[in-house]
Parts: C-alpha cells; sequence; structure tokens
C-alpha cells in the first residue's frame, strides 16, 4: 500500500484483518509508514508489525550493495525499463526512481521470509513496487484497482497489469474501463472482489418516520472529487424549501476553507457542520444517529472519481435512505427504485430535490433502506469477499508456501 496507517483506507485495513481471520499470514510493506493524529482502534496493532523501508535504513543501503554487485546487469536493465516506462510522467519517474532502492530491499528481505505472494493495493507506486519485486525474486503479485489509480494516470499501467498474475476490480465498472485502457486480455485475467464491510458492525437502530428533522450525514475526505459543495449548495435549497434538517458532513482535507466558506455564504451554519476526521466506531455512531445518507461524489477536473465508496455500504448497512451521484461503480450498490436514489453530478437541485423524496415519502425511503441492507450483506459482505480474494490467491501464490499444506505468507 502507499501508506500506513491511512484513516479513510478501512477498506485495506479490514481486509488484512479478516485475512488473517482466515488463516493467512500478512506481512505488511507500506511504501510511507506516516504519522496520523487519528487512527482507527483496528489499526493500532499492526503499528509495530509495519516493515521499516527507510532510505536512511543501513540495512536497505547494504541490501542494494550485494544486489548490485551480485547481479548488476539485472538492476541496470530493470531500472532502465522502469525509467523507459516512466519518463512520460515526470510526477511518476520522480516517485519511482525514490521506489527502486525500497523495492531491492524488500526483495530481499520477502524471500528471506518465505513471501508467497505480493498483494498491492492500487495500481500506481505500489503495483510499480510489486512489478520491481516480481522480477527481482520471481514472487507472484496480484493489483487491486480502485479509482484515482487507473481514471487519473495510466502511466505503466499496461506493463503492470500484464505482468500481474492476478488483477481485483472492486466494481465491474472498472473492469470494463480497465479492459477500454489496455487490451480485451485484461477482462479475462480480472475478476471482480467488492470491497467489503462486517454488516453486524452495524446494527441498525428503530428509526422513526417521518422525523421532525432530517439528519444528513456524509462521509469522505474533504477533496474536490468527494463533492461536498453540492451537498452545501443543495442544503441551500433544502432550506429556501422550508425542510428543517441538520447536515453533518464527517471528513477532512484541502478543501476544509472552501466549504467553510460556502457554509457561510449560504448562511447555512446552524444547519451544515464540518466535523473533521473520525474514527470507525466514531463514524458508525453518527450513522445511527441519522435518517439520510448523502453521497454527492463528482468527476474532478484532474479525472478523478471513485470507485465504489466504503462509506456508502457503511450507511447501507445501517439501513441508511441512499443518496448518491450516478457515477462509476457507484450504480452496484445504489440502485435507483431498489436501494436508494441516484442524481446526475455536480447538480445541486436534483440533489436536493432527491433528499426531500426522502423527507417527503419515509415509508418508501425506509423500503430502499431496507433493500440497501440486503444488498450489502449478498454482495458487500467482508468474510464472504475475503474467501473468494483467498481463492484466487492460493491458487497462484509460490508453490514454496502451497507445499506446507495451509495458507501461504502475504504481503500487502
Amino acid at each position: 500500500m502507499s501508506r500506513f496507517p491511512h484513516l479513510p483506507e478501512t477498506f485495506i485495513l479490514r481486509e488484512m484483518n479478516e485475512m488473517e481471520a482466515q488463516g493467512w499470514e500478512v506481512a505488511l510493506y507500506p511504501l510511507l509508514q506516516q504519522e496520523q493524529e487519528t487512527v482507527h482502534e483496528d489499526a493500532k496493532p499492526w503499528l509495530d508489525r509495519v516493515t521499516p523501508l527507510s532510505l536512511r535504513s543501513p540495512h536497505l543501503l547494504a541490501a542494494n550493495l550485494r544486489a548490485w554487485l551480485a547481479r548488476p546487469r539485472k538492476l541496470l536493465s530493470l531500472y532502465l525499463r522502469m525509467v523507459a516506462e516512466n519518463v512520460r510522467s515526470p510526477a511518476f519517474l520522480i516517485r519511482a526512481l525514490y521506489i527502486f532502492p525500497k523495492a531491492v530491499y524488500a526483495a530481499e528481505r520477502m524471500q528471506a521470509e518465505g513471501i508467497a505472494y505480493i498483494h498491492a493495493h492500487y495500481a500506481t507506486h505500489p503495483a510499480l513496487m510489486a512489478w520491481l519485486i516480481h522480477h527481482l525474486s520471481g514472487i507472484p503479485y496480484g493489483i487491486v484497482t480502485h479509482a484515482h489509480d487507473i481514471f487519473v494516470n495510466q502511466t505503466m499501467l499496461p506493463a503492470k497489469l500484464r505482468d500481474a498474475q492476478l488483477v481485483i476490480a472492486i466494481s465491474s465498472f472498472n473492469r470494463a474501463y480497465l479492459t477500454d485502457v489496455a487490451a480485451d486480455w485484461v477482462r479475462t485475467k480480472t475478476e471482480v472482489v467488492h470491497c467489503g464491510v462486517e454488516p453486524e458492525r452495524y446494527s441498525p437502530p428503530e428509526r422513526v418516520y417521518p422525523s421532525e428533522t432530517l439528519e444528513i450525514v456524509s462521509v469522505g475526505s474533504l477533496q474536490p472529487y468527494k463533492g461536498q459543495r453540492y451537498l452545501i449548495e443543495a442544503c441551500a435549497h433544502l432550506q429556501a424549501r422550508g425542510i428543517p434538517f441538520r447536515c453533518r458532513i464527517i471528513g477532512e482535507g484541502e478543501e476544509r476553507g472552501r466549504l467553510e466558506a460556502a457554509i457561510a455564504a449560504h448562511d447555512l451554519a446552524p444547519h451544515v457542520e464540518l466535523l473533521g476526521a473520525k474514527t470507525e466506531k466514531e463514524v458508525a455512531q453518527f450513522l445511527a444517529e441519522a435518517n439520510c445518507y448523502v453521497q454527492p461524489s463528482v468527476i474532478a477536473s484532474s479525472g478523478k472519481m471513485e470507485g465504489i465508496p466504503v462509506a456508502l455500504m457503511e450507511a447501507l448497512a445501517s439501513k441508511l435512505p441512499a443518496v448518491a451521484t450516478d457515477l462509476s461503480g457507484i450504480p452496484e450498490l445504489v440502485r435507483p427504485g431498489e436501494t436508494g436514489y441516484l442524481v446526475p453530478p455536480a447538480d445541486p437541485q436534483a440533489l436536493a430535490a432527491a433528499i426531500e423524496e426522502v423527507y417527503r415519502d419515509s415509508r418508501e425511503a425506509a423500503r430502499r433502506a431496507d433493500a440497501g441492507r440486503a444488498l450489502v450483506e449478498q454482495e458487500f459482505d467482508l468474510a464472504s469477499n475475503v474467501r473468494h480474494l483467498s481463492a484466487l490467491i492460493a491458487a497462484i501464490a509460490s508453490p514454496p508456501a502451497q507445499a506446507i499444506g495451509q495458507p501461504a505468507e502475504v504481503v500487502s
């Protein structure tokens, strides 16, 4: 993975925990270990298990010296190929040069640890790291494709996909997108495995419908593609229509200043709150207190957009009526007329109309919320999806690990 701990990436943390619950031994290799003010409780036990990849480490420097002395032609050839594949994107190339010595060290260490398979979340630099280690060590690898890692910049993407033994798409939309970006061969080696949640962690309360005040909640980092500014504009329309509401937005990020200004400009301070970053447990509590969830995502100017937001899965698991925008893989979860309400992206009027529909027809909203919970249990259950993933990995993990007759060690 790119970094650990990283508050928004609960889906990776849950997957690691469930992999171990199902008998795998997981080794953790983040490209960057970061300091973070808010850390999920489930992430804390992993902090001491992180394999450090500091360029200042004498162990890393020694491993690179040994590798260059033992196989100079191999390393030079791989290095030049990496540069050639990334040279058209200066930002990617700079990071690739930074990653190369880390990959050399990680390859040596993974071989010593008996790692059987490398599981790379994101097709950007984590996948590059896995690609390099594979070519240095022969350890098979797979890539999980999510959102920005394939939608924004496809530098070296075909090469990483082609050499991967397994490609995971978190949605059918992603699998079709990868086929368009690369070629038809991608579809045949790509498996759709949804991210999952643990529905039992979200015990839906007995909500009272209709309610006097519409309690709206939205969860996501404060970034342009999350579209929170359109939710704030929609709240201005709700206020103009005389609908009593409170909207709480959970998350932190670069858009905070702009969102605060928008709240002030629309005189929404009594009704709209930016709550900042929250832990998984805190988010679950806010979902339990709400009676409408909104995911106002858009496609940013950079091309960045959602995969399938895990926060939406959590909302549906909480039996919340969900309003979301119609893009990427979202319709695979929020199905209009069935499990929620879909509106066009960047359309605050349509967003307000759908939220108002939840308020006006609470019986229909509750019906769709029930169906949403059932869909999550059927298709987005963490344990079931990890069992599927485990079977795919077991089929390609390197022979030494298979010989012991039990799940092998997997590195993320």
